[in-house]
């Protein structure tokens, strides 16, 4: 082993120890004549790892942080693996989704209608100004909760259950890293452009969280260009915007897809983008894990 640092007796180092494990750092901190001593197996690895300890001894929120996940593991063997109580957020809008999915049979039954942006029994929507004037009189209503209640509504299990994995995948590593706040902001833009965008384009008959998700996903690889800390294949951005653009050719309903909600896709991604650029990445964000 490497003896990189000695650091006081009296900093409290077992956070950061948890911490190193879980990023599959071997090492060992040991007590000599009143100090500890850090060693590691890997000499690659001091740099990085003595920037990291400067950030846990010098910023109090980061080293909260890094000991809540010390008692609550969110990384085994330096993987992302939370449990629901690590992201309580993400699990209840899933739940929301497949309570929803129940109730209206996949979108079958005609309590989808309540979840639409317009009620499509109610209003005319086959030109772009009757969307417009349909959306007017429906706000005027006050049934404003149709701006965001098509995220909820699914046409399939597969559909679904994609979603609540993804969301599940990413969401949760935002609302454990940024925080539950920040997660509603994203919630609320990339919901609010993603079906605004796709029912001003092609009307009410559609739904699910596709938008929200793409919008996570371009908030996460961006804003992990500024600060790394969430953990996700490179190539999974590099499929979804491949699937996105395949979704304005023919091809998928060629292939029996179905049309997809490719505006809101478009919409939740770029929403996510411009939501990575303009918010400070939170100061109490550990750097944890990689792209």
């Amino acid at each position: 082993m490497y003896r990189v640092k000695q650091i006081e007796s009296g900093d409290d180092l077992a956070g950061f120890s948890h911490w190193l494990t879980a990023q599959g750092v071997v090492h060992r901190i040991t007590e000599e004549g009143g100090v500890q001593v850090l060693w590691l197996e890997n000499a690659e690895h001091t740099q990085p790892v003595l920037q990291a300890l400067d950030r846990y001894l010098s910023e109090p929120h980061l080293r909260e942080r890094v000991n809540e996940a010390a008692a609550s593991p969110v990384f085994v063997r330096g993987r992302w693996q939370p449990s629901p109580r690590h992201a309580p957020l993400v699990l209840a809008l899933i739940v929301i989704a497949g309570v929803a999915a129940w109730l209206t049979g996949l979108g079958q039954n005609a309590m989808s209608a309540y979840l639409m942006v317009t009620d499509p029994r109610v209003y005319e929507w086959g030109s772009l100004a009757e969307r417009i004037q349909a959306l007017v009189a429906t706000m005027s209503s006050g049934e404003v909760w149709r701006l965001l209640s098509p995220d909820f509504l699914h046409f399939s299990m597969t559909h679904i259950v994609f979603n609540a994995v993804m969301l599940w995948f990413l969401g949760s590593q935002i609302e454990w890293f940024d925080g539950r706040q920040r997660l509603i902001v994203l919630f609320l833009v990339t919901s609010l452009l993603s079906n605004g965008l796709q029912y001003l384009m092609s009307g009410p008959f559609f739904g699910g969280l596709s938008g929200f998700v793409y919008g996570i996903l371009g908030y996460c690889w961006l804003s992990q260009r500024r600060q790394a800390r969430f953990q996700f294949p490179p190539a999974l951005v590099t499929f979804a915007v491949g699937w996105m653009v395949l979704g304005f050719t023919p091809l998928p309903e060629m292939m029996g897809l179905g049309r997809m909600a490719n505006e809101a896709h478009l919409g939740g991604f770029l929403a996510g983008l411009v939501l990575a650029l303009i918010l400070p990445v939170p100061k109490k964000a550990p750097q944890c894990g990689g792209a």
